[in-house]
């Protein structure tokens, strides 16, 4: 069990020479935008726990988007839903309210109640003097999902409180860790080891930078949909394991933040865009998978609305010059999902697993590109 924060122990996309194009932050991560955290608790077993059948390969990704405010902050945000076989909590009040409050929590499909129990317990305490208070407050988190039971005992239901909430507490800016960490611990993409990826870009707008910001969980895809800066990787990278046949059965969440100061409309539109960014890759959104896509900005900081004046101030772009923006997500989601291939490392293959996992070989990847001059 490791939930140290470290870099990738492998080569990202840029290291390897793959051609993603654009300007990135100075680490190419969804925490290159101020105030943005990202915290992992990953659990990592190879033998099963009493009385079970399988091991244990699952975990909590937290991303805190104020992270050093001492009180909830609203966030305007957006969401999409590309393939609804899936869940993302709190998006109801998304569409309607145009805001979230809190954490974005990301695990497996059967500790969804769980981390949203555990996320609003930590919320009270982390918050007392604003839940403490006489006002009748309620808390909704974003808690998200990507099924991991291929790698995972996941009927054993191995997140407790004490995981979620170490994934919160453990959420710092920074170099942000990929492949095997967090939700992502034991999720597969296009046949190969998937899991958690970030990519970040920065655009130049009305005459400053802004960023936008990436994180995914990657969990979807079938190995001869795999494409790679345009070259059909996945046809060329087939073999006879029963993982490189397998049929899309996972899903994909995509969490994009900005600092650039977007209404909620607008950063509805631009959660859209991820659909484009993972079709890059290849799929076009399987009937067994649940894409399901949330944009913030960071901008635009208001009090909580029984604190609010009758009247706010509210800063936005205009409409007509976002199309550089729309790139630059799509251009980060794309880069993000191979980012999270490449950190990614084998999993399974023990007498207890029924799959082992293998994560997308590096050198045999270059060459492919190579026959293609990518």
């Amino acid at each position: 069990m490791d939930n140290k924060r470290k870099p990738a122990p492998q080569a990202r996309a840029r290291d390897l020479g793959l051609p993603f194009k654009g300007r990135t932050g100075p680490f190419n991560a969804i925490t290159d935008i101020e105030g943005v955290a990202v915290g992992f608790h990953t659990i990592s077993e190879d033998v099963p726990r009493p009385g079970r059948k399988r091991p244990v390969r699952t975990g909590v990704t937290a991303i805190l988007p104020h992270a050093g405010s001492a009180v909830p902050v609203p966030v305007y945000a957006g969401v999409h839903r590309f393939n609804g076989n899936g869940e993302m909590t709190g998006t109801h009040w998304i569409e309607d309210g145009g805001f979230f409050l809190g954490p974005v929590m990301i695990t497996n499909t059967h500790a969804v109640g769980m981390t949203h129990h555990a996320t609003i317990k930590w919320m009270l305490e982390r918050y007392a003097s604003t839940y403490d208070s006489d006002d009748f407050l309620w808390i909704m988190p974003v808690v998200a999902e990507t099924y991991d039971g291929v790698l995972n005992d996941i009927n054993g239901q191995p997140i407790g409180e004490a995981e979620v909430r170490a994934a919160l507490d453990a959420a710092v800016g920074g170099p942000v860790q990929e492949g095997n960490c967090g939700g992502g611990t034991g999720m597969i993409a296009y046949g190969f080891k998937g899991g958690t990826g970030t990519a970040s870009r920065i655009v130049a707008f009305g005459g400053r930078d802004y960023t936008i910001g990436t994180l995914v969980q990657a969990n979807h895809g079938q190995r001869d949909w795999l494409t790679i800066c345009g070259v059909p990787v996945g046809e060329h990278m087939r073999d006879g394991t029963p993982q490189s046949q397998m049929q899309e059965r996972g899903s994909i969440i995509v969490v994009i933040a900005t600092d650039l100061p977007m209404a909620p409309h607008q950063l509805q539109r631009l959660a859209r865009r991820a659909a484009i960014g993972i079709g890059r890759n290849g799929t076009p959104g399987g009937n067994n998978s649940g894409d399901i896509f949330l944009a913030f900005s960071t901008a635009n900081p208001q009090p909580m609305a029984h604190r609010a004046p009758p009247r706010l101030a509210l800063e936005i772009v205009n409409d007509e010059l976002l199309d550089p923006v729309y790139l630059a997500a799509v251009d980060s989601v794309e880069e993000a999902v191979v980012n999270a291939m490449l950190a990614a490392e084998d999993s399974g293959g023990t007498a207890h697993d029924r799959f082992k996992i293998e994560a997308i070989k590096h050198g045999p990847l270059v060459e492919v590109m190579r026959r293609y001059r990518r």
